[in-house]
């Protein structure tokens, strides 16, 4: 998983010009110790705290929290059972993939220190609070909607699309995207080669991804830290049977879905081919753990070709800025991905415990509202606008013109400029 993040960097920095890339590249990496170390001291508690909302389905369980909170015994360098702090860092990495979602929509015009904040807010809380709602065993969402969504179409790209589509709502277009009659223009890759490597190694990070969503040969009754009860298969986040050829063969054919449908919208746009596969993933992720690989190939090519439009769609009619397609294919495929999960899956079990609502299209149509404009669109906006109406949003207009790197640029051109005196000095 930690392949994704490195693509991300990689992407991010290939799709800006020259004169941003140590600020696209610092912005990204430095969101691994800020939420890391935020993860570590509240956000892991909010994911076992919060499966009753708190209040929609029960308390604040604090017992759970307690009992799985980092400094347990069953975590860390305690020898409680060896495995849970392992799934603490899986779900800290799904952190650093919600944040990099919004920085590379963001690019080439946001404060570092901002996004730094919006990095916290859906790394450390809205994404966790999402997952405990609706990727815990226990959540609400799955108890009384029917929730489904084992490889996070909604939890992760879908909430974290919404709440970059919130930000860049404030945050507003980058200088000269927008001609003066509104037509956008193109800002191509400087780096095509990056952009391509940086993608296949999140499809590769994304191997890592599949299976850090499911819960190695553990029963229904094998919960609470320990691996107990008859062991017959690997299960879901829900603690529903699945296997690793389901995760196989729906993988590789909803990217071949997507990728072959990114080619074809986008008239052999090697950019979209590329980011068509990662779309295809995300929208058959919600029910990969029963597709037919059949049904995962052609749910990951709609998803694509919807997302492809709805971006282009959105940018001609409200002039918004989305630098790398990452709400596009993040947040609408994750949407598009739910809403499919709810028809094709219809009547199937969500868990397998008794008195939870079954999969239907309503419980999964609510449930991505809720991902991705309850707690993606509605808190990135409000947090986007307090930092813009402190000053703090985005920066000024002739740091953009001169480039986010403009300080080293400076630095390098003096010591080029001491190198040469040096030379005619010798001379």
């Amino acid at each position: 998983m930690f392949l994704i993040h490195v693509g991300f960097c990689m992407y991010e920095v290939g799709a800006s010009r020259r004169r941003n890339h140590m600020h696209t590249l610092l912005k990204n990496s430095m969101l691994i110790p800020l939420v890391t170390i935020t993860f570590f001291f509240f956000g892991w508690w909010i994911y076992w705290a919060f499966p009753n909302g708190p209040f929609i389905n029960g308390p604040i369980d604090f017992d759970m929290a307690a009992a799985n909170k980092p400094t347990a015994e069953n975590m860390g360098t305690n020898l409680g059972d060896r495995i849970t702090g392992v799934f603490w860092a899986a779900f800290l990495l799904f952190s650093w993939t919600a944040a990099s979602i919004v920085s590379g929509s963001v690019i080439e015009r946001i404060n570092s220190g901002a996004f730094w904040v919006l990095a916290v807010l859906i790394g450390s809380v809205f994404w966790i609070i999402d997952a405990a709602w609706g990727w815990h065993y226990g959540g609400w969402m799955v108890q009384l909607l029917g929730y489904h969504d084992a490889y996070a179409s909604g939890v992760i790209h879908a909430v974290a699309g919404g709440f970059a589509l919130g930000v860049l709502v404030v945050l507003g277009p980058r200088l000269g995207k927008f001609s003066a009659d509104g037509k956008p223009r193109d800002i191509l890759p400087h780096n095509p080669w990056l952009v391509c490597i940086g993608l296949f190694l999140i499809y590769t990070g994304f191997w890592g991804f599949y299976v850090a969503c499911n819960v190695p040969l553990i029963a229904p009754d094998g919960i609470g830290g320990q691996i107990t009860g008859e062991t017959w298969t690997a299960t879901t986040i829900y603690l529903t049977p699945t296997t690793l050829g389901a995760i196989t063969m729906n993988f590789l054919m909803s990217l071949s879905g997507g990728m072959l449908i990114g080619y074809f919208a986008s008239k052999g746009n090697a950019f979209w081919t590329y980011s068509g596969g990662l779309a295809g993933i995300i929208t058959a992720s919600a029910g990969n753990d029963l597709y037919h690989p059949i049904q995962a190939m052609i749910i990951g090519g709609i998803g694509t070709y919807l997302a492809y439009k709805l971006h282009y769609w959105v940018e001609n009619r409200f002039k918004i800025d989305d630098a790398v397609g990452a709400v596009a294919v993040h947040g609408y495929a994750g949407f598009i991905g739910l809403v499919i999960c709810g028809f094709v899956l219809w009547g199937h079990p969500s868990s397998t415990y008794e008195g939870y609502a079954t999969i239907s299209p309503w419980g999964q149509f609510i449930g991505a509202i809720i991902m991705f404009g309850v707690l993606g669109f509605l808190p990135g906006w409000i947090a986007a606008r307090i930092l813009a109406a402190f000053g703090l949003l985005r920066i000024p207009k002739e740091v953009e013109l001169l480039g986010l790197d403009f300080r080293t640029n400076r630095e390098e051109q003096a010591a080029a400029q001491e190198v040469r005196e040096t030379e005619k000095s010798i001379m």
